[in-house]
């Protein structure tokens, strides 16, 4: 008697190319992203006194502090900006990318666990970082809008402007760059242990290498260009200018930050699918 075919709900196919980020796989385990995002976000300080309360003082402590060593004791100029708003606008950039890139960072030494004994799209993991830091920046963002309708009723020297339409493909911007760098830095860390000590040290003299803590118009011409080479300058030069009207929008140099984010997220991609099949071996 012949056998039936048996039905299956599920067949696990070997990915199909180096760029293949399984959309439709990531699409039927939208409920695994939902829950690991879910992890992610509440999870952090879900055993602290202060819980979901540090969303707020970290980005608030760091501004306060930035204001009296760079601002007023180092006297950085701040295009007239108030002090206070002009690094939480930097802040709040950074914070998302920093957050975004140390996370992903450690996806397979972190999920070595969960990979070796469950299938489901590894692109996931990472994914779910960038996601519930979405919801992380959404709050700082908040706290960086009530400051900022403060200084709008004070009449301080603040334009907020129609380019705060943007924003959002400035977060994705930020979220495509820190995602590239993290997957990247992920899969070769499964062989080189020494790039997860280096990243914090690395993640630091990035920020000071970008416009977080001055304006572009405050930088040396024969270092405004390797200021700019960073491709976060331009994104948190833009956030400013759309939210406090200083300086102007750097169209140019946004579109090189797009095109660098392009490139390392491919990168990122190849090297994130290459070694996910055989990372078990060296972890």
């Amino acid at each position: 008697m012949k056998e039936e075919e048996e039905d299956w709900s599920l067949v696990i196919k070997p990915s199909s190319g180096l760029f293949d980020l399984q959309l439709k796989e990531i699409w039927r385990y939208r409920d695994l992203l939902q829950m690991f995002v879910r992890r992610d976000f509440i999870a952090v300080y879900k055993q602290t006194i202060l819980g979901p309360i540090w969303f707020f003082l970290q980005p608030l402590f760091t501004t306060i502090t930035f204001t009296v060593v760079f601002g007023n004791i180092a006297g950085i100029p701040t295009n007239g900006v108030p002090q206070l708003l002009f690094y939480m606008a930097g802040i709040t950039c950074w914070n998302y990318f920093a957050s975004c890139l140390m996370s992903t960072s450690s996806t397979f030494t972190s999920n070595a666990g969960i990979f070796g004994k469950v299938y489901f799209p590894r692109f996931i993991a990472p994914l779910s970082v960038v996601v519930s830091n979405m919801l992380k920046f959404g709050v700082q963002l908040g706290l960086f809008l009530l400051v900022l309708v403060y200084y709008l009723i004070i009449d301080s020297n603040v334009q907020p402007n129609l380019y705060m339409l943007f924003m959002p493909l400035l977060l994705l911007l930020m979220a495509v760059l820190a995602l590239g760098f993290g997957m990247l830095i992920s899969a070769l860390t499964t062989k080189y242990r020494d790039l997860q000590f280096l990243l914090g040290f690395g993640v630091q003299l990035a920020m000071y290498a970008s416009t977080v803590i001055y304006p572009i118009s405050e930088v040396p011409e024969k270092y405004k260009y390797f200021i700019l080479a960073n491709p976060m300058s331009s994104i948190i030069e833009a956030f400013r200018h759309a939210f406090l009207g200083s300086g102007e929008m750097p169209w140019v140099y946004l579109g090189y930050s797009l095109l660098f984010s392009l490139i390392i997220f491919m990168l990122g991609t190849v090297v994130f699918n290459k070694v996910e099949k055989s990372f078990m071996d060296t972890v």
